[in-house]
């Protein structure tokens, strides 16, 4: 059976949640790659809003195994709290129906600290990170000073791996002169909360290769997006991990072969949340009414987003690090009534065209966007469920964007209805 991943192949904030949601009914398993809390998923099932961050998007729909995987960093404390909230809302959540990784490392509120600390003194340019310690959790499982899950079961293990920790971080908060670690109370917190993520600790990469050759369906999901990953983002405006599709493998433990189909998720417009270059950003009417048409705002940070027309040269180079076979397009309703949309077709550098974002900073920087307009719509799209229920001009830019990203469109999404979904190709289709 055909197994398939989903990223965002944006800034994020593209619309993951819903379609990992409508992909979700026909998968056996879901299972995140990478990221952490840092990132949200809105999800609309009959009328009723789930806002997830951490857990898979499958954890809603009954009878899915959904996974946490190793390339997750984990804040047990926002666990217990997101699993109350969906369990206050009837979804049921039980170690038959979550795991997590035994390698996963975890957020500790040392990260957090850090992260903000960092934030309020970087005078030279800041970040923009959500504060929640997803960076600095990183740093320390490249570092190897991380506690994992698996060291929450042993006392002497977890106090060694404390101590390791915290060899670094307090010389790093004295730098930024913070308080040394209250290491007593520190473990004494983990101790507390660690039967809540023990009950569903799993050798996860062990079960997901037995459900592979049994057959299932597995749904590997990623946070973020493309432009935000760490080696091929704009670098340093970036989370800390892998997004791109060559995570959903390493981030898991199940090998590369093993997936068949990528589906990139892409606005018919472009956001970004944050700090960092963003060539197609719109300072005027237009670029307002993409925002609050689109209720563009975080769903875990509240922050209002930077929006912009479609730039096709960014999504065409998130596409080929990817290895995109699909796209799926979200919010084209947003689009509705305008007169006229462009398309960003090329950047010009230094009087030069260019078909790619260039990797140096002041180089994106200095990117001026080249534009190709093409009529709009009257029409409404918002419920399309079909080719034949939308506008020959909406149509055409569908195409055209086909066309420019080098990429065929494989979903079509028109609300955030799960339903208002048009399916060009099956994903799971072997």
């Amino acid at each position: 059976m055909a197994n398939v991943v989903v990223v965002g192949a944006q800034w994020g904030d593209e619309g993951k949640g819903k379609i990992v949601d409508w992909l979700s009914e026909r998968a056996d398993v879901i299972a995140r790659f990478q990221g952490g809390h840092n990132a949200g998923h809105t999800l609309v099932i009959d009328g009723e809003v789930f806002k997830l961050s951490l857990l898979p998007s499958g954890i809603v729909r009954g009878g899915k195994l959904s996974v946490i995987g190793n390339g997750v960093v984990l804040d047990p404390w926002h666990l217990e709290k997101e699993i109350a909230q969906l369990r206050g809302q009837g979804v049921t959540i039980t170690p038959e129906t979550l795991m997590i990784a035994e390698n996963t490392p975890l957020i500790l509120p040392i990260h957090g600290e850090l992260d903000r600390a960092r934030e309020a003194q970087n005078s030279v340019a800041k970040i923009g990170t959500t504060g929640r310690g997803i960076g600095p959790a990183y740093e320390d499982k490249v570092g190897r000073r991380s506690v994992r899950v698996a060291d929450l079961a042993d006392d002497a293990t977890l106090e060694m791996r404390v101590d390791r920790a915290l060899v670094h971080h307090d010389a790093l908060r004295r730098g930024l002169g913070l308080d040394p670690v209250d290491r007593d109370r520190l473990l004494a917190d983990l101790r507390a909360i660690a039967p809540v993520v023990l009950e569903y600790a799993a050798p996860v990469w062990k079960v997901l290769n037995e459900k592979r050759r049994a057959g299932k369906r597995i749904l590997f999901e990623g946070a973020q997006g493309a432009l935000l990953d760490i080696d091929f983002g704009t670098y340093p405006f970036v989370t800390s991990s892998n997004v791109i599709a060559g995570q959903a493998a390493t981030g898991t433990g199940i090998g590369p072969g093993s997936i068949d189909f990528v589906l990139g998720i892409v606005k018919a417009y472009t956001t970004r949340v944050g700090e960092g270059p963003f060539p197609a950003e719109l300072h005027d009417a237009d670029g307002q009414r993409l925002g609050e048409r689109g209720h563009e705002f975080g769903t875990v940070t509240g922050r209002k987003r930077r929006c912009g027309w479609f730039d096709a040269v960014l999504v065409r180079q998130t596409c080929a690090t990817s290895g995109v076979n699909g796209i799926s397009l979200t919010k084209l309703d947003v689009l509705d009534g305008f007169e006229t949309l462009k398309i960003c077709v090329g950047y010009e550098l230094d009087g030069k065209r260019l078909d790619y974002l260039p990797t140096a900073a002041d180089q994106q920087a200095r990117c001026t966007p080249v534009y190709e307009e093409m009529p709009g719509w009257s029409e409404s799209t918002e419920g399309a469920r079909s080719w034949a229920d939308l506008p020959a001009e909406a149509i055409k830019y569908v195409r055209r964007v086909e066309e420019l990203i080098e990429c065929p469109v494989a979903l079509l999404s028109t609300s955030p209805e799960r339903e208002d979904t048009i399916l060009v190709t099956d994903p799971f289709a072997d």
